[in-house]
């Protein structure tokens, strides 16, 4: 189907369009993080793929490896991160793929943090009910919450807007491989 948004399991194939993704420079700019080169990205992924406690998905836009959208825990706070590739920013994707994420991750309060200056992912975050809930010098903190009116529901409907979509970025934490929004 034309313009559909899917989510599916991610797989070592994809490992490759993501490593070219997380290369470009802007998007780096916007989330606030160095690339990683080839061997470290693919030792990060490759912990991730082992890890059953990161529930991760690959976003496919009209077939397309479109970026990544993954949850998991870090130091007791479950967080979700997700990533789109800059030749599928402006179209919609980074919202539609939390949208359908968020139908399949139940626990809440649920955690994300977004670098200042990268307003479209913060600006997808609160379409999808996530409110700001602290600050760092660098970074929001946002908080979707169990009280957010999402709870039960077969199915989470983000808010349509206009902006455009930026690149959405996450950092591996030296403890283990925890992500984070950029």
């Amino acid at each position: 189907m034309e313009n559909d948004v899917i989510l599916r399991d991610v797989i070592k194939s994809d490992l490759p369009v993501l490593f070219e993704q997380q290369q470009d420079s802007d998007a780096t700019r916007m989330a606030a993080f160095p690339a990683r080169d080839n061997d470290t990205f693919m030792a990060h992924w490759t912990k991730i793929l082992d890890d059953k406690a990161v529930e991760k998905k690959t976003i496919l836009f009209d077939g397309q490896v479109a970026g990544n959208i993954v949850s998991f825990e870090q130091s007791g706070q479950p967080l979700v991160g997700f990533w789109i590739g800059k030749a599928f920013w402006g179209k919609g994707i980074a919202t539609k793929a939390l949208s359908k994420f968020l139908e399949h991750i139940k626990v809440r309060p649920l955690y994300a943090f977004v670098a200042k200056h990268n307003v479209a992912s913060k600006r997808v975050l609160e379409k999808c009910g996530f409110t700001i809930c602290g600050e760092k010098p660098e970074e929001f903190v946002l908080k979707l919450s169990a009280g957010d009116g999402t709870e039960g529901q077969q199915q989470v409907t983000c808010r349509p807007h206009s902006a455009t979509v930026s690149p959405r970025r996450w950092a591996s934490t030296p403890a283990r491989p925890g992500l984070t929004v950029r």
